[in-house]
């Protein structure tokens, strides 16, 4: 035996119209970002903030965000490497204008095989005790 349906097809066809408007005008209603928990923390939302937690011991979180930004433009390929290629890859890379500086005081004559002593020549605190 069928059931039978609580809407006629006129009905059905009226409730297919505004199904798909709704869709088609893509609304954002329940989309929207829930608040946190009473027992959560507020998530920052500045991306110019300086990440913090899970910085090695040895280092600032102001270590860690520069090693980071310097390893991001540098990238793996340029190692082993020496003052004058880090500045033009920088440069190439269009990278801040405080990070080219940096790199300009390094000495003309080392090299350095990785992103660690590139930030140690940078005056910057590496991890200690890693291992």
């Amino acid at each position: 035996m069928q059931e039978n349906d609580k809407n006629g097809p006129i009905q059905d066809d009226e409730a297919k119209k505004r199904l798909q408007g709704d869709l088609r005008s893509n609304r954002m209603e329940g989309r929207e970002m829930e608040p946190s928990g009473e027992d959560q923390p507020e998530p920052t939302r500045d991306p110019q903030a300086l990440r913090t937690g899970g910085t090695p011991s040895g280092m600032t979180p102001r270590d860690v965000e520069l090693r980071s930004e310097i390893a991001t433009y540098l990238g793996r390929h340029l190692y082993p490497t020496d003052r004058e290629a880090v500045l033009d890859a920088l440069r190439a890379e269009h990278a801040p204008d405080r990070l080219v500086e940096m790199a300009a005081g390094l000495p003309a004559d080392a090299h350095y095989t990785n992103v660690q002593e590139l930030a140690q020549a940078l005056g910057l605190h590496t991890e200690s005790g890693r291992g």
